[in-house]
């Protein structure tokens, strides 16, 4: 009985050793460092952030943010990023949104520290400027969405797209060409495209005008088009009265600019969600899908079922340290939709490398992603956009 009872201490103390020793190789050696902007302007973000620090300790993922006002207070921006270069435990820097200055940023990093990885998520700086600074870049595929937006209008039975915008979004490039492809689409689907002007939330009218605008001119717009029309808004602060706008007079909304349940939905319903719940999404999907289909909008509105700004965030820091840890190679596709799933378990990914629209060349740090479309019904479905074949033809459309 001794020695049996010996046997097992000594089994139970080697399998003791065993987990600890595999618990240690799990250790991060290394820091990351996310920087996002705050919860009052990017909120899924900064969600992901303090998620990923939650999941990997304080001492692996170190997060900052950058100022709401980020077009006026760009080095403060810059700094909030730099700063990290100076903790020479830190091997990456993930920033999502990468609002202007994160291409000045990142270059001031690698003249510090070339070994420090630079990830951009959803850039608003022109490709070519961004790509020669950042590592890798991943951006919402406008190409394919643009398309795909069109598409799914039509297989809903619409037949008039409604895109609403203002002049300065128009200038950046990948909102124009998102535009240019949604018209070459409605000519080859038979769906009307129009655009119409709202006022921008950076103008002198600040965010209120600029939803006043919407909630006055919306009920116009949808009288006029009718029915049968979908509506799609470049920007973020228009989306929440663009929906209770909808859900009030008709029409339909396939997804917003940067899709995620909580994308204008909660405001537009009256639905209040805890810290606690900005992370849990088959949660906040269902809550949201049962208060459209109270308000009769069921089949109408639609979404990506996780936020993308939140999967974007944790899947660049995920693929990061995959990269770090030589589980993953920088620039493959599949290694970052792979990094992305983590996050987002029930849906499909897919997307492509950036073309150049002058030259048709395909560049290897820029890629595009895109999450399968998820209509909100009774019940809801997705609509399998990832495994449509894009014709090649939109990707050089401009």
């Amino acid at each position: 009985m001794k020695k049996l009872l010996c046997a097992l201490l000594a089994v139970a103390l080697i399998l003791t050793m065993v987990v600890a020793a595999s618990a240690e190789g799990e250790t991060k050696d290394y820091k990351i460092a996310v920087v996002t902007g705050t919860m009052s302007q990017s909120i899924d973000e900064r969600a992901s952030a303090m998620m990923l620090m939650d999941k990997y300790g304080e001492d692996v993922v170190l997060t900052a943010t950058y100022p709401d006002n980020f077009v006026e207070e760009k080095e403060t921006t810059i700094q909030s990023i730099v700063q990290f270069a100076d903790d020479p435990d830190v091997k990456a820097i993930v920033v999502c949104q990468a609002v202007p200055g994160v291409a000045e940023a990142f270059r001031q990093v690698k003249e510090r520290r070339d070994d420090i990885i630079c990830l951009a998520g959803e850039s608003q700086e022109d490709p070519g400027l961004i790509r020669d600074a950042a590592d890798l870049t991943v951006m919402n595929d406008f190409v394919s969405r643009g398309y795909l937006i069109i598409k799914t209008a039509k297989d809903l039975g619409c037949d008039t797209f409604v895109h609403i915008s203002f002049p300065r979004h128009l200038g950046i490039e990948s909102l124009a060409r998102r535009l240019a492809v949604m018209k070459e689409a409605g000519k080859e689907l038979g769906v009307t495209i129009v655009e119409e002007t709202a006022a921008d939330p950076t103008s002198d009218v600040g965010v209120t005008g600029a939803q006043q605008y919407i909630l006055e001119h919306a009920p116009e717009w949808i009288e006029k088009y009718g029915q049968n029309s979908a509506y799609f808004c470049t920007n973020d602060a228009h989306t929440a009265p663009l929906l209770k706008m909808l859900m009030e007079h008709g029409g339909y909304f396939i997804e917003a600019d940067l899709p995620s349940p909580l994308m204008g939905y909660p405001d537009a319903l009256g639905i209040e969600f805890g810290d606690e719940d900005l992370t849990n999404y088959e949660y906040l999907l269902d809550t949201v899908e049962k208060a459209i289909v109270e308000k009769g909008g069921a089949g109408r509105f639609g979404t990506w079922a996780y936020s993308y700004t939140y999967t974007l965030t944790a899947g660049l820091a995920e693929h990061a340290m995959n990269v770090i840890e030589g589980k993953s190679e920088i620039d493959e596709l599949d290694d970052v939709t792979d990094a992305l799933a983590v996050y987002s378990p029930n849906a499909d990914w897919n997307g492509s490398y950036y073309t150049d629209v002058n030259t048709g060349v395909k560049a290897d740090n820029y890629m595009m992603i895109y999450q399968d479309t998820y209509i909100m019904g009774d019940p809801g479905h997705y609509m399998g956009n990832a495994e449509v074949e894009i014709p090649e033809k939109y990707y050089t459309v401009k």
